[in-house]
């Protein structure tokens, strides 16, 4: 979910961890949710849960044309979203989580997927990958519509009645903003510069959420136990 150390920009890096503590408040919000009572939150905040996913998929795009070993990279982070999604069906059959908070294809298969894609995308000219990207983005938004009778093709964004699933991020249309994001990285990062350098990036703020940035994966593997602890710790003392 990072690029490589040597060419980190650091507003980017300030971004992912912004967007970062987003995912780790929507999350804890659905928690609360499931777990303990509905919270009732402003709609410009709803609006930021819905749809901030989105904004992470397309920096992890444009961070894509920065780094190098996607494939490798792409393995690992779809291996720690399986981790995810095993610790969760572990906990709901010991009883600890409700079956509907099971995780099946979250954000870290998909951004393991887009990863592992990167390779072949990045053959395309920006023409062909921004048509592909936004047709993909349509066909996947149509797809989120149906339903089917079958439950193996969520992972592609065709659900059944039933479906659920704790943390969501289909490939269709999920992938498609994968695609816009690595158009953006060659446009506005083709020199592989930042573009704010006079910007104090040591400014403590900054610092922060540069930090959180460049450890995300880690962030985001550590938080939904943390998360799910406190919790039901509040469950069992209300």
């Amino acid at each position: 979910m990072s690029g490589d150390k040597k060419q980190r920009i650091w507003e980017l890096d300030a971004l992912r961890g912004f967007l970062m503590l987003f995912v780790i408040l929507s999350h804890l919000r659905y928690y609360i949710d499931a777990m303990i009572t509905p919270l009732q939150v402003p709609r410009a905040v709803e609006f930021v849960f819905h749809n901030g996913g989105v904004l992470f998929i397309l920096l992890s795009g444009l961070c894509a044309t920065l780094g190098s070993r996607s494939f490798r990279r792409g393995v690992v982070v779809f291996a720690c979203g399986l981790g995810l999604q095993l610790a969760s069906h572990v906990l709901a059959a010991l009883g600890l989580m409700e079956d509907a908070m099971v995780i099946r294809f979250g954000i870290l298969h998909l951004l393991g997927v887009c990863m592992i894609l990167y390779p072949v995308l990045k053959k395309l000219p920006d023409t062909a990958l921004f048509a592909l990207g936004m047709g993909i983005i349509a066909l996947g938004y149509w797809m989120n519509t149906l339903r089917v009778q079958v439950d193996f093709l969520y992972a592609l964004g065709l659900c059944s009645p039933t479906f659920s699933s704790g943390d969501y991020f289909p490939i269709l249309p999920h992938l498609g903003w994968f695609c816009i994001g690595i158009t953006m990285g060659r446009r506005l990062y083709g020199r592989k510069k930042t573009l704010l350098p006079k910007v104090n990036e040591d400014f403590f703020l900054l610092r922060f959420f540069r930090f959180c940035g460049r450890h995300s994966l880690l962030i985001y593997l550590a938080h939904p136990p943390v998360i799910f602890v406190v919790c039901f710790c509040i469950t069992k003392l209300l």
